[in-house]
């Protein structure tokens, strides 16, 4: 399948099978989020795999926006080990842990799996939850399984505005 066609057919699944994910299916998302670019190549992203019942249970307390999913990811950053531009400052650990969870999300939707990236999660709740350490910040929850037959699009998942109001060559306002 070509990429544009994936990304268009991707979508937010909000409702899940009760199927398990297959270990080979989750090692294949995994090693999607493994071979992601990240800033120097530093690599600060850690992957906390949610899927066992007493686990998805907690993660419940966390945040409402779990879908039932059997499996989730919890991608993290190890700040002190992300790069940071040298002119400002500016760490890149969040930009290397949406990359992963990019790539990961478009790796499970290639081998049939759904998936929602999650912001809406209490990081005090998950990190006591889940024993985050404080060096690592919780970034982004990818929930993921198989569709439900009934999971649909949101209504608004195809409007996209067109290129012309969202891109610009050489300066913007011209």
């Amino acid at each position: 399948m070509r990429f544009n066609d994936l990304a268009t057919q991707r979508y937010s699944v909000r409702k899940f099978d009760d199927k398990a994910v297959e270990k080979d299916k989750l090692e294949y998302v995994l090693q999607a989020g493994r071979l992601a670019p990240t800033a120097v190549n530093y690599q600060p992203q850690r992957v906390l795999v949610i899927e066992d019942r007493l686990a998805r249970v907690k993660l419940r307390e966390c945040t409402d926006y779990h879908f039932n999913a059997p499996v989730s990811l919890l991608v993290c950053c190890e700040k002190d080990k992300a790069w940071s531009r040298p002119f400002d400052g500016k760490n890149s650990g969040d930009i290397d842990c949406s990359i992963v969870t990019t790539q990961m999300m478009l790796a499970a939707a290639e081998i049939g799996l759904g998936t929602t990236w999650v912001m809406y999660f209490d990081p005090a709740k998950i990190r006591e939850a889940f024993a985050i350490p404080a060096s690592l910040e919780p970034v982004a929850l990818l929930v993921m399984g198989y569709p439900a037959p009934d999971a649909a699009p949101h209504p608004k998942h195809s409007q996209r505005k067109p290129l012309a109001e969202t891109v610009f060559y050489n300066t913007f306002g011209q």
